[in-house]
């Protein structure tokens, strides 16, 4: 029918607010958080078009966004929205969906980085930096590309060989799977 108008499914906008625990509808597109975000330059959609989308159930079009993985979560959205409402939260709820659905990535090196990065904390309970770009390389088949910065970084003690990890393992892994087990 000519004229009629589809209205967006609030679907998408319930998951993802329960997901990120961000008030996804409270946003009235102010554009307070593209106008501070120090990567919008370089991203495809703004970060209050992503809020806009996910408002929209436009889950396609976010999904094979390159904002998703582009956002630096430096949370400076999140500073000048009057809502308070963080985008960085916003995106990796995104993230993680579209890695559950098994789509790929826009940006795989980002995604290989985040997944490395996560396994690094799931094992240890903090980050080894060592291990975890040992793991992006081999994801990413980039090997030397930058082992003369490795290098330098070893030799200054700026990354250590071994990772002691936390004290209580068991109580993190404990939250590591409550934590897994809200997502769903």
């Amino acid at each position: 029918m000519a004229g009629q108008q589809t209205i967006p499914s609030q679907e998408l906008a319930a998951e993802v607010a329960a997901g990120s625990g961000q008030a996804v509808n409270r946003c009235y597109q102010c554009h307070k958080c593209t106008a501070g975000c120090p990567v919008a330059m370089a991203m495809d959609l703004m970060p209050h078009q992503v809020v806009r989308y996910v408002q929209l159930g436009l889950e396609e079009e976010l999904i094979k966004s390159k904002t998703i993985w582009q956002c630096a979560a430096c949370r400076t959205c999140v500073s000048r929205c009057p809502n308070g409402i963080d985008i960085a939260a916003i995106n990796d709820a995104l993230k993680q969906r579209a890695l559950a659905r098994g789509a790929a990535p826009a940006l795989p090196e980002v995604a290989a980085f985040h997944q490395a990065f996560l396994a690094s904390v799931k094992s240890r309970g903090r980050v080894h930096e060592l291990g975890m770009l040992a793991a992006y390389k081999l994801k990413t088949r980039t090997y030397l590309q930058d082992a003369p910065l490795g290098f330098k970084m070893l030799r200054r003690g700026k990354l250590p060989i071994f990772s002691g990890g936390i004290k209580n393992k068991g109580r993190f892994r404990a939250m590591w799977e409550g934590s897994k087990e809200e997502r769903r």
